[in-house]
């Protein structure tokens, strides 16, 4: 990647290895590294709760100059947990910041004396916040408190007790990690606004983007489904989301309907909708054949924060969308013209029939949502105010 030309070396830090694929913060780090690579050296430093194979470092490599996983045990899980019952922080910091790591990151960074950090989401932050002899930027990625406080809204008991504790740790922590940051990016204006701090004006809005695969012409394929909806099936936004679908939404439409529900890990809430009207896939190696087998792209968000890679994605692959107001606000795309909106099961029915019996609209939304992405979500525009903001 790199000529005989200088790079400052840029060390990035991720709680999770960026490969593969199937978690949002995964593919932001991936695509981040891969537009970063052009500009600097990098060395990753990354957490892993699961073993990290030379075939999943291989699609790092030619990115990176070199590649550093700590591996996170099952007792380090449990201790990093239960050592946050005596502090305020969030316990998902403390999942993945152990001591034993912290200490190895120390004499490596000595060791590479980096010209700038680049830490992503607030579970790394801990490793680097100390470190004082180069600038740091952290990526809050989410709103991670507002994404556990709807949580903690829809929980039960216990659930609901440990959610709200929770949302409180994120919200103290999001504010306090701020000031050991030079600079400090997010995904989405709406996140932003979520962040509590008198500097928060600051904060660089750095989107997600596509990846140039999606936005080719499409090769014709086979819909052999009405509806489609794609993510980590175990994420509980993504569960709540094809449980909304399933239970509220297809009562509403005929029931010649066909769902598909493809992901990795389907949690047992999301294996037991599959009927002879939902077909649910698991883990699929091309992901752009799961959008391009259904005519509709359906993403009822009511949980998450952040921007949503599968609208990105799938209007990428000219797929016509429908998604509620809360997802469509991180994306901005223009109703009617670009994307449908639907906030209600019966709002959601009437689009579908909608689309479904009027191919003008459904054309226009795949012509228009195209020309929208491709303007505004390359991962190489999205990318170059972090590149920016590392450079100086």
């Amino acid at each position: 990647m790199h000529s005989s030309k200088t790079y400052k070396k840029l060390v990035v830090i991720t709680s999770r290895f960026p490969f593969p694929l199937e978690k949002g913060d995964k593919l932001r780090a991936y695509h981040q590294i891969k537009e970063l690579a052009h500009h600097f050296e990098i060395h990753l430093i990354s957490t892993s709760e699961i073993n990290v194979g030379e075939k999943w470092k291989s699609q790092l490599k030619p990115y990176c100059k070199t590649i550093t996983v700590y591996p996170i045990n099952g007792f380090q899980k449990i201790t990093g947990l239960l050592r946050q019952l005596l502090s305020k922080k969030p316990f998902q910091v403390g999942y993945f910041y152990h001591l034993s790591i912290q200490q190895k990151i120390n004499k490596q960074l000595r060791r590479i004396q980096p010209d700038h950090i680049y830490c992503q989401l607030i579970r790394s932050a801990e490793y680097v916040k100390n470190y004082h002899d180069c600038p740091k930027t952290i990526d809050y990625m989410d709103a991670f408190s507002k994404g556990m406080e709807r949580r903690a809204n829809t929980a039960n008991w216990i659930y609901k007790l440990i959610f709200q504790s929770e949302h409180k740790r994120l919200t103290n922590y999001e504010n306090s990690i701020f000031e050991y940051f030079e600079h400090h990016t997010i995904i989405s204006k709406q996140d932003k606004n979520y962040i509590f701090h008198t500097l928060k004006e600051q904060i660089h809005i750095v989107p997600n983007g596509v990846d140039e695969s999606f936005l080719v012409s499409p090769s014709p394929s086979k819909q052999e489904f009405d509806l489609v909806f794609t993510g980590n099936m175990s994420y509980p936004p993504n569960i709540t989301a094809v449980q909304f679908i399933v239970e509220e939404v297809l009562p509403l439409l005929p029931k010649n309907i066909k769902l598909k529900i493809a992901g990795a890990s389907p949690s047992s809430e999301v294996l037991k909708l599959a009927s002879d009207q939902v077909h649910i896939t698991g883990f699929v190696e091309d992901i752009r054949t799961a959008y391009q087998s259904a005519k509709i792209f359906i993403a009822p968000m009511f949980l998450g924060t952040g921007l949503q890679n599968k609208l990105l994605e799938a209007m990428a692959l000219g797929i016509p969308c429908i998604t509620t107001s809360l997802a469509n606000n991180a994306l901005d795309a223009q109703p009617n013209h670009e994307i449908l909106i639907a906030d209600e099961a019966q709002t959601f029915a009437h689009q579908i029939q909608r689309l479904l019996a009027e191919p003008k609209l459904s054309q226009q939304l795949i012509e228009q949502g195209r020309s929208f992405i491709s303007a505004k979500y390359k991962w190489n525009k999205v990318t170059q105010t972090l590149v920016d903001l590392i450079k100086n």
